[in-house]
């Protein structure tokens, strides 16, 4: 469950906005109510419906293959599995064409039983062609045949059935909802909510509105939902409380606005759509996709999101339990030579931007003397910096300095691979790194790392121009943009030869 405190959260945004008001320009009270709200666990239907396609073709493969093994004489068996093989993968494409892998078909009965069933009479049909086409009826039994599509229908029933209880009794519970906010106000807003609330309330819970209109045509509750804020006010809305889907209600035809607010919300780890409902501009079917009912165009996707962050989150344990095994002598040497050389701890906690902004601990190897530390990383550490020391000056460019941040990986708040997490004070030629890089927050849409792309390409150590801070980000965003598993085995690989190669910059 995540919660906020509503007054710990009011009070924090107070500190920073000012004491609450009405003029849009900050959080309302209402926003920060809402965010401090207990927030259930939901599901993800993506996962749902993989899991499901996977197990269905899975019996269907077994049952297949087992009445064969059970009643069919030895023989041919190679045959039989590619048969089996190709039936299922045929089923699970006709599944996917007929959209009966989906959420919305999972609740319903007749429907969901006549795609299913349907698809399974004609890959059959076709499979009985195929073989009779191609003379291939003394390889394979027609009794075994005709046994697999019988105790396949009944199998197809009762797994669809079984699935449709779990799904309604997910749906009870509210566990699949999208937490979801809307962009926007006035008439178009409330014609979407009325369509959401009709159609696609039990799986869509609407939160509010965002607009940085404040007159007539854009009153303070549409369709019973609170305004809570600018749109500029969403990017902390989204830090205090989860959001999964943000819908942007305005016309195509007001491309500027469309394109402002897209500007300020691409940093968002969120699903963004824009909604087609009012819109007189018809494309094909499969332009759109749906939130219940309501036709919208995909403008921004998570960027790791479903079974991806499953594969992350195995990939990252581990590399990160492996790498402790095989370097724990080399962090038990540096600790004692930090201890040896100065006094003061052995590690150095620092606060740093994390995963949607996010504050995390990192945890590093102290490379400054104790009386010189800087926390905010105010000050960038430069060439002979009197306040390295000695031990530090090599930990640092060998970036050995960085190995504690594997106990970070194993908390779950770092990636082994990501964009580097910058000091919350760091600064490019006297400016902030957000102040000084449009868009710096986007690099924040995912987890960040020990090791990124960024840094196997030279860019890591010292950032003291503004070039050097955008050439990282926009390595980041690149990584973002491109992620997969082989690009994080490729960094993890590459990352020792470039700390070899490309280590002028660091100190």
């Amino acid at each position: 469950m995540f919660r906020v405190d509503p007054k710990q959260a009011f009070a924090e945004h107070a500190a920073r906005h000012g004491d609450g008001g009405t003029d849009g320009s900050k959080l309302s009270t209402a926003a920060l109510e809402i965010a401090g709200r207990p927030v259930e666990r939901t599901y993800s239907s993506n996962v749902i419906v993989g899991v499901a396609q996977a197990a269905e073709a899975l019996l269907l493969g077994l049952l297949g293959y087992g009445i064969h093994a059970a009643y069919v004489e030895p023989g041919q068996e190679w045959f039989y599995l590619l048969v089996v093989l190709g039936v299922c993968l045929a089923t699970n494409i006709g599944f996917h064409l007929l959209r009966a892998h989906r959420i919305t078909t999972y609740r319903k009965v007749i429907g969901q039983f006549g795609r299913v069933l349907g698809v399974w009479l004609a890959v059959m049909a076709v499979t009985t062609a195929s073989i009779f086409f191609f003379k291939a009826g003394d390889l394979l039994s027609r009794v075994w045949l005709l046994s697999w599509f019988l105790s396949g229908s009944a199998l197809l029933i009762a797994f669809r059935l079984l699935l449709r209880q779990l799904v309604m009794h997910w749906t009870d519970l509210g566990r699949l909802k999208r937490r979801t906010v809307i962009v926007g106000g006035g008439h178009d807003a409330e014609v979407l909510i009325e369509q959401i609330q009709a159609g696609a309330d039990r799986d869509v819970e609407l939160l509010g509105l965002f607009d940085d209109r404040y007159d007539a045509r854009s009153p303070e509750e549409v369709a019973g939902l609170q305004k809570l804020g600018k749109v500029s006010s969403l990017l902390e809305f989204a830090r205090l409380t989860p959001v999964d889907l943000v819908i942007v209600s305005m016309p195509l035809s007001a491309e500027k606005r469309v394109l402002d607010m897209l500007t300020q919300l691409w940093v968002l780890p969120v699903d963004i759509r824009l909604s087609a409902h009012m819109s007189k501009l018809k494309f094909t079917d499969r332009a759109y996709s749906y939130v219940g009912g309501v036709p919208v165009l995909d403008m921004a996707d998570r960027p790791i999101s479903d079974w991806n962050l499953v594969f992350k989150w195995v990939f990252d344990k581990l590399v990160a339990i492996t790498a402790l095994i095989l370097l724990s002598p080399i962090m038990i040497a540096t600790a004692i030579a930090i201890k040896l050389e100065s006094k003061g701890p052995v590690f150095f906690v620092q606060k740093r931007h994390g995963f949607n902004n996010q504050l995390v601990s990192i945890y590093k190897f102290r490379s400054m003397r104790t009386d010189m530390l800087d926390a905010g990383a105010a000050k960038l550490v430069t060439k002979d910096d009197p306040r390295v020391t000695r031990v530090g000056k090599f930990i640092r460019k060998t970036s050995i300095d960085e190995l504690p941040q594997l106990f970070n990986v194993l908390k779950g708040e770092l990636s082994v691979v990501g964009p580097r997490p910058h000091a919350m004070q760091a600064k490019a030629d006297n400016q902030l790194y957000y102040e000084a890089v449009e868009g710096y927050f986007a690099r924040h849409r995912v987890k960040p790392g020990m090791t990124g792309w960024a840094q196997i390409h030279g860019w890591r150590g010292e950032t003291d121009t503004i070039d050097k801070i955008m050439q990282r980000v926009n390595h980041d965003l690149y990584y973002i943009e491109n992620w997969s598993l082989l690009l994080d085995l490729y960094i993890v690989v590459m990352t020792p030869v470039s700390l070899i190669a490309k280590n002028e910059n660091a100190y």
